[in-house]
């Protein structure tokens, strides 16, 4: 994949990431593995508006100027799985459950079908342990929740990764108000 197409797809699956609110305004950011690496985000960019400027990053850790500063967890989940695609946002019931579970178990049919446990993983926001922790769930599953700061999905492409992004999303927003509901 080139840099414009790329940027094509980065569009258009921000665009769906904005139009779900599972975004707001510049927090996430996105990426697609490339024989030379793989092209990310840049830094403060917004998800769904046309990318001024993908960011080609080595597979070898070391960080290109103007890329994303959750670069390190990217480079990590690729260098540990055949995962082609990452999403990364912060979507609000994904975060409010984080701070309730260490692992969601998903009790919706879609949820139980495609992820019925979520890991909820900790690290400060652009760290090395946090690229750690995600990498080491990203390896054999496909979302991942940072606890306090939102999901981290992984696909063969970014159609899948936005899916697992909205599925645990939905699951959160379910199992919320249902234990919601079980308080009247």
């Amino acid at each position: 994949m080139n840099a414009d197409e790329a940027s094509g797809e980065f569009t258009r699956i921000g665009k769906r990431l904005f139009s779900e609110h599972l975004v707001g305004g510049n927090f996430g950011n996105m990426s697609v593995l490339t024989p030379e690496g793989y092209f990310i985000t840049h830094t403060g960019s917004y998800l769904d508006a046309d990318p001024a400027e993908l960011v080609l990053m080595p597979k070898n850790g070391r960080m290109t100027p103007g890329a994303s500063s959750e670069w390190r967890v990217h480079t990590a989940v690729y260098n540990v799985s055949e995962h082609q695609a990452i999403v990364h946002v912060h979507p609000q019931f994904s975060v409010v459950m984080s701070f309730l579970y260490d692992r969601i178990r998903t009790i919706d049919s879609e949820g139980m079908l495609l992820a019925p446990e979520i890991a909820v993983v900790e690290g400060p926001c652009g760290t090395q342990q946090l690229a750690d922790a995600v990498a080491e769930e990203l390896a054999h599953s496909n979302i991942v929740i940072a606890k306090g700061h939102g999901t981290f999905a992984a696909g063969k492409n970014l159609d899948e990764a936005y899916l697992y992004t909205s599925l645990a999303e939905h699951c959160c927003k379910v199992l919320y108000l249902t234990e919601l509901g079980k308080r009247r």
